[in-house]
């Protein structure tokens, strides 16, 4: 599973104009679930995410993570960020897992940050989404369960 993860001061996502999810301070969490991805990728992203420490403490150092600041996550599905840009000018998304696939992997995902007690607000999945946020310092992360960058 492949992630951009943004630390915010507020984030929401809207479709078809009806905002149907929105946070305050935490993160913002793109998610895009490639074709070879399992629940053990679920798992270590998710633990990867609530555990990073990326969020400042009193002497102003990343040292807390979202768990530690009782942060919010707003989720969203993002099966582009498993597109290849490599070869010619249209992307290939041949690596993106088929919605029957993903949908549960990212729905594990969300699942899982709820059950250690993360507020999640979500995206629609497949549906075509409007996502605001302002991200704080700013703090943009890339993780791969599958590779190192």
């Amino acid at each position: 599973m492949r992630a951009v993860v943004q630390r915010v001061s507020e984030a929401s996502v809207s479709v078809e104009g009806r905002e149907v999810g929105r946070i305050g301070a935490g993160l913002c969490v793109l998610v895009g679930v490639a074709e070879e991805d399992s629940e053990a990728d679920a798992r270590w992203l998710c633990d990867k995410v609530l555990e990073l420490r990326i969020f400042e403490d009193d002497a102003g150092k990343m040292n807390r993570s979202l768990l530690d600041t009782k942060g919010a996550l707003l989720a969203i599905s993002q099966f582009t960020l498993l597109g290849d840009a490599r070869s010619g000018r249209r992307p290939a998304f041949t690596a993106a897992a088929r919605p029957e696939l993903a949908q549960p992997l990212y729905a594990k995902f969300c699942t899982l940050a709820r059950e250690r007690g993360v507020t999640v607000a979500e995206g629609i999945f497949r549906a075509t989404m409007k996502v605001s946020l302002v991200n704080e310092g700013p703090v943009t992360l890339l993780l791969d369960s599958k590779k190192l960058f």
